[in-house]
């Protein structure tokens, strides 16, 4: 089992949600979340007051998933995300020892 998070543009969301559906996966948990990375922050303006910001909104989701589905997930995230510009974003994969489903007590895979 593995845990796939994506840090995206918000943008990009609807497009990578729906792919994913399309694909048939249909459960994944979405956070609103800031970052800094390449993209250095951008200026704004607010109340005809310009400011920068070091923390530019981004959007991370998070889905849990068979071992030989990852690659077909991160496929479909990568198409659907890309803009071919900095701040595209960022797909890590990490092991997960188990899942549990609180309402019917199942575990493992049965879980997801």
């Amino acid at each position: 089992m593995k845990k796939i998070e994506a840090i995206i543009r918000p943008s990009k969301l609807d497009k990578v949600n729906d792919a994913l559906c399309t694909h048939g996966f249909i459960g994944l948990t979405m956070t609103q979340v800031v970052g800094s990375g390449k993209q250095k922050g951008h200026t704004r303006i607010y109340r005809n007051v310009e400011y920068t910001t070091q923390f530019i909104p981004k959007v991370k989701i998070e889905i849990l998933v068979m071992d030989n589905l990852v690659e077909e997930i991160i496929q479909v995230i990568t198409k659907e995300g890309r803009r071919g510009e900095s701040g595209d974003g960022k797909i890590f994969v990490c092991d997960m020892k188990n899942s549990y489903r609180i309402r019917t007590g199942a575990n493992g895979e049965q879980a997801l």
